[in-house]
């Protein structure tokens, strides 16, 4: 599973796989900045550039080469992203795919994959002490940007770029490195509300800076942009849920594998299938209103920009859809959209972005909903 609200969507937006593939974090391949582990092809995947998704990134590389590999990297990493992405207007459109392709590679990093497919030759699988110290690693390049250093590899060039433009505190990207450290450890959910906590960093935080990029300072405005990436995330979870217990991670809330009589440890059994199915329609169920919160908040974005996200929106919820119609087989093959769908979410989000416009501020309150800190 890819881990954030990119790589789900766009705007969150975003996925995440510490193993050989989670939850991905909310954002990354729709079809997709974390989806579950793919074979590209067969074998391990060699090292190569950032573009194609080095662990550690090509050294140096000025402003327009890294956003260049910017642009390449969501080619690659997420073809649903990449088309929303195309609605958005140009500038805002680098800016958002700058932070996708840090996003992208802290997760490959943190993964030992290459744009979210095989495993990297020199990573070995289930060393936890290793990840660990890829993602210390991770943060402190990152604490050096946040710090003002202009970064020393394409990622970071593009990270740096988005910190200079825009407001975002920095505080944002460290949450969303911890829960990539909550992977690292294997950490598990007893209930809804502690996944939401882990939502919150590895999707819901992508949302909150996404929607700054795209002008948000309302913080009731970067609540429904957090919805949004929270609501990819579960979406996510209830599709990669065998993907992700077969590289021997559980995101469902233990409370309800219990209730369900699915054991934590069997989630890929075929034998638990039925039940499995009726827990992820639950998860699907609990991301419904995080989806209509952030349906709400696209009224406060500038038109374009509510449009890619209504996009987002819809092609990734309607994955949720398809999980939930396919009962005990949605994990027979990875639930994604196709291009002519991609197409048809595009035209009718158009319609919808304009009609929420007209709804009156505070006409749907959050509550009950996941609240971020701070």
């Amino acid at each position: 599973m890819k881990r954030d609200a990119l790589h789900a969507g766009a705007a969150s937006h975003a996925p995440h796989a510490p193993h050989a593939g989670h939850a991905g974090h909310a954002g990354q391949d729709v079809g997709d900045p974390r989806g579950g582990a793919r074979a590209r092809a067969p074998g391990d995947v060699p090292r190569t550039g950032f573009v194609a998704g080095t662990l550690g990134g090509a050294p140096g590389g000025g402003g327009a080469d890294a956003l260049a590999d910017s642009h390449a990297a969501i080619r690659v990493g997420s073809r649903s992203f990449a088309a929303a992405a195309r609605l958005f207007p140009a500038d805002v459109r680098d800016d958002i795919v700058s932070l996708y392709a840090w996003c992208r590679h802290c997760d490959d990093v943190v993964d030992g994959q290459v744009m979210g497919y095989g495993r990297a030759v020199d990573v070995a699988p289930d060393d936890r002490d290793a990840a660990r110290e890829r993602l210390a690693a991770l943060r402190r390049e990152t604490v050096e940007v946040l710090g003002g250093a202009p970064g020393a590899s394409p990622p970071f060039v593009a990270l740096a770029r988005v910190l200079r433009r825009h407001p975002i505190p920095a505080r944002w990207p460290l949450d969303h490195l911890d829960g990539f450290a909550m992977d690292v450890e294997g950490t598990r959910y007893a209930t809804l509300d502690e996944l939401l906590g882990y939502c919150w960093r590895v999707a819901g935080v992508v949302g909150t800076m996404t929607a700054t990029i795209m002008g948000a300072r309302d913080p009731r405005v970067l609540d429904r942009a957090c919805d949004l990436g929270v609501a990819f995330q579960l979406t996510n979870i209830a599709r990669d849920v065998v993907d992700d217990a077969r590289a021997g991670r559980a995101y469902l809330p233990g409370e309800w594998l219990a209730a369900a009589g699915v054991p934590p440890d069997a989630l890929a059994d075929p034998a638990h299938r039925a039940a499995l199915a009726a827990v992820a329609a639950r998860l699907l169920d609990a991301a419904e209103p995080y989806y209509a919160s952030a349906r709400i908040g696209l009224r406060a974005l500038p038109p374009r920009s509510a449009w890619a996200v209504a996009t987002a929106l819809s092609t990734y919820r309607a994955i949720g859809t398809r999980v939930r119609e396919l009962g005990p087989r949605a994990w027979d093959a990875r639930a994604s959209t196709s291009g002519a769908a991609k197409l048809g979410h595009a035209l009718a989000a158009l319609p919808s972005a304009l009609r929420v416009r007209r709804v009156p501020p505070g006409a749907s309150p959050r509550s009950g909903l996941f609240t971020r800190p701070g």
